[in-house]
């Protein structure tokens, strides 16, 4: 069930006031400050990754925002010429999402260039803010299956529910602002040189990950959706449907949507993964569960698409031929030897879950089409489409959230920083009355 969680990295030291030239010493403090603050955040990773107990993603997510205006400054001031590099600056990080990685895992990749440490900086925000989304939703259970939950505690549950969805959708602002922001901005910074780097700096792997992001924040809403119907439905599966049950036809819109997303990021994930070098190659959990999560939008979608259909008298056709559809996704879903696991580890509660959705939700498809292919068979007598003609009614999907886009922070020292700013009003104010002066002398003179 989603979210996907991620593996955080982790990164070897570094001291910028080593790597850093300062020639007017106007950044020697700064310079300090943002080594502590980078220490901090391998610090952080380093007890994520060896400690035991509950991971404390808030604090990463803390951690990486104080760090982040830092090492923007230090580019900011490289770029403007207020900073040297005495040389090419290595960062060493540990890639997580390549199958060398998992193969490998205390393994690390040495990748230069400052943009390779905000890269990977951005890429654990947005793990931190997904791994947060699972945390919360462990915490909230299925709530909405109680029998007993007051209003009060529902209404508690729904915020958390929101508040997961939201995360996932800040997630996919970070991936996005990194495939259209900052990537970029590293190619043009490094021109022809090529550089070798693992998965998660490529561009279109990025990508998947903000389009992975924002379809399990749109799995979340769909949830959120049917919080009121979903204890009515598990009681009794199939129709007649109880009276607080969404729009069929808009969940379906819902569910193919999220589906295209998963296909898309999929598609983009296997072909930045060429199968000769396990360095770039995607692990094949994300891709395992990009494939899983694809085909059971999809079944779901086409669930609840049969089920529009067979409500209407001159349709029922059309929902037998969803509905079967539907079964033999989930079908196939079932039967697969994919496993879905968590940050490399195959999780027992992750795995059991899966098979309890598949499980419920079979079931209810089965339910639904036996009882609109009895109505079609004795009442309606409609038609019931092939495949071919069924896939060409499929509807156009709908998003119920879409990715919130991500601000960086200002750099807190530095040409593009609000001090850096100041100084440069007062410059051109300065430069402004000094050549107003002149003049002021020759009209004193003429006076004269």
């Amino acid at each position: 069930m989603p979210p996907y969680q991620y593996e955080l990295p982790t990164t070897g030291a570094i001291s910028f006031t080593d790597i850093c030239i300062d020639g007017t010493g106007s950044y020697t403090v700064a310079l300090v400050e943002a080594t502590t603050a980078r220490a901090n955040l391998r610090s952080i990773l380093k007890e994520h990754r060896h400690g035991a107990g509950e991971k404390d993603y808030l604090r990463i997510i803390k951690t990486a925002d104080t760090y982040l205006p830092h090492i923007y400054s230090i580019i900011a001031c490289v770029t403007a010429g207020e900073l040297s590099l005495r040389n090419s600056p290595v960062f060493s990080w540990r890639s997580t999402l390549s199958s060398r990685g998992f193969a490998t895992p205390s393994s690390r990749t040495d990748v230069p260039s400052l943009y390779a440490d905000l890269v990977f900086t951005l890429l654990t925000l947005a793990y931190a803010y997904s791994n947060l989304s699972s945390v919360t939703l462990a915490a909230i259970g299925l709530y909405e299956l109680e029998r007993t939950i007051s209003d009060a505690e529902r209404k508690a549950k729904d915020e958390k529910l929101n508040f997961a969805a939201n995360l996932l959708a800040r997630a996919s602002g970070v991936y996005e602002h990194l495939s259209e922001k900052v990537l970029p901005e590293w190619d043009r910074a490094t021109g022809a040189t090529k550089i070798e780097r693992p998965p998660e700096l490529a561009k279109v792997v990025v990508t998947a990950l903000a389009k992975m992001a924002v379809a399990d924040a749109n799995q979340l809403a769909i949830r959120k959706l049917m919080t009121r119907s979903a204890y009515d439905s598990t009681l009794t599966p199939g129709p007649p449907l109880p009276q607080s049950h969404p729009p069929t036809s808009l969940l379906g819109k819902l569910y193919i949507h999220a589906s295209s997303l998963y296909s898309s990021a999929l598609s983009l994930v296997n072909a930045a993964s060429p199968t000769s070098n396990d360095s770039k190659e995607v692990n094949s959990n994300l891709r395992n569960y990009l494939l899983e999560e694809s085909t059971f939008c999809s079944a779901m979608s086409h669930r609840w698409f049969g089920v529009d259909a067979g409500e209407a008298s001159d349709r029922c056709g059309e929902g037998v031929a969803f509905l079967t559809w539907s079964k033999s996704e989930l079908e196939s879903l079932k039967e697969s030897k994919l496993k879905l696991s968590v940050g490399g580890k195959t999780s027992k509660e992750e795995k059991a879950a899966k098979k309890d959705r598949l499980a419920d939700d079979l079931d209810s498809a089965k339910v639904f089409l036996k009882y609109y292919q009895k109505m079609n068979d004795s009442v309606h007598f409609c038609p019931v489409p092939s495949n071919a003609e069924i896939r060409g009614k499929v509807p156009e999907g709908r998003a119920a959230i879409q990715p919130k886009p991500y601000s960086p922070p200002m750099p807190c020292f530095g040409p593009t920083s609000e001090e850096g700013f100041q100084r440069q009003a007062e410059a051109l104010s300065l430069q402004q009355n000094s050549g107003r002066n002149p003049d002021a002398s020759e009209e004193a003179s003429g006076a004269d």
